[in-house]
């Protein structure tokens, strides 16, 4: 077992007269996140040669504007989908608590949701190539998705399930620490640094291997096919050592499936991931066929 690194949330706080602030590594990792996937996009709008007609969909300029609308489209989307996903019951009895993102609850298909939208929308005014525009933006998203997830991990939120393997975490808290029958120490999965592995870093490397050396986005929609399908496997594999959100857990279903058929289940993050995983596949065939 390991024991868990003791890495404060916050890197640093400031309080001048009544008021505070501190900069904690989640925030950090938000916007850490979005100067990589503008600077990413930046790489491929300046290599025209990346792109038919040796056109880009974007230019700079172009990319710098669409920027403020997917920042509104994560923080909104994000926000609504851990509210619909993941508690509606909770913010059906306390709808002003929606509005309290500071505390913490997001979910990533709900901010995937929330890009699209935003994404659709400047694209439709700008006149951008959709499939080329979502091609661009998703090779963008990777290293954003490996920043918040070690800042999970860093906050000792969304662990796995218990484990006895020599790299499980003992990670601190009550609620990490409830670990049914096991006496003494729990240690469990990090399945954070799981996630920040395999749909962070490894898919990061796959497409952008796949756009700057194999000429991917000659295709369109191919980059965009194997985020999803890179993406929607990954989580759900790592579902099997996450540990489930508590409000899908009971007597009944102790592993915490959102859907169950004869003893056989889905968690919610392994149903969300599904549709993506569909998706991306016909978007992958298409773009082949093309």
């Amino acid at each position: 077992m390991i024991e868990f690194p003791n890495i404060s949330p916050e890197i640093f706080s400031i309080s001048l007269g009544g008021f505070e602030f501190a900069l904690r590594w989640y925030a950090l990792s938000y916007i850490v996140g979005i100067l990589l996937s503008w600077r990413i996009m930046v790489a491929a709008s300046t290599r025209p040669h990346l792109w038919p007609d040796n056109t880009p969909p974007m230019s700079p300029r172009q990319i710098e504007d669409f920027i403020t609308y997917a920042v509104i489209g994560i923080v909104v989307g994000g926000r609504l989908g851990f509210v619909l996903f993941y508690q509606p019951a909770y913010y059906a009895e306390n709808p002003m608590d929606i509005i309290k993102v500071w505390q913490g609850g997001m979910a990533f298909h709900g901010g995937l949701a929330g890009v699209i939208l935003a994404a659709y929308l400047y694209f439709k005014s700008q006149n951008v190539p959709i499939g080329r525009g979502a091609d661009m933006v998703a090779l963008s998203v990777p290293l954003g998705l490996m920043l918040g997830r070690l800042a999970n991990f860093i906050n000792a939120e969304l662990w796995g399930r218990p484990t006895d393997m020599p790299w499980g975490v003992i990670f601190p808290g009550q609620a990490a620490q409830s670990c049914g029958d096991i006496i003494g120490l729990c240690a469990r999965h990090p399945s954070q640094l799981y996630q920040a592995t395999l749909e962070g870093m490894l898919l990061a490397i796959v497409l952008a291997f796949l756009a700057f050396r194999r000429q991917a986005l000659m295709k369109t929609g191919l980059i965009t096919g194997v985020f999803f399908i890179g993406y929607g496997v990954a989580r759900s594999f790592v579902e099997l050592f996450r540990q489930p959100d508590a409000q899908f857990q009971s007597v009944d279903n102790p592993i915490g499936y959102a859907v169950q058929f004869s003893g056989i289940g889905l968690t919610m993050g392994q149903v969300l991931s599904i549709p993506m995983i569909l998706v991306g596949l016909a978007l992958v065939i298409r773009a082949l066929r093309r």
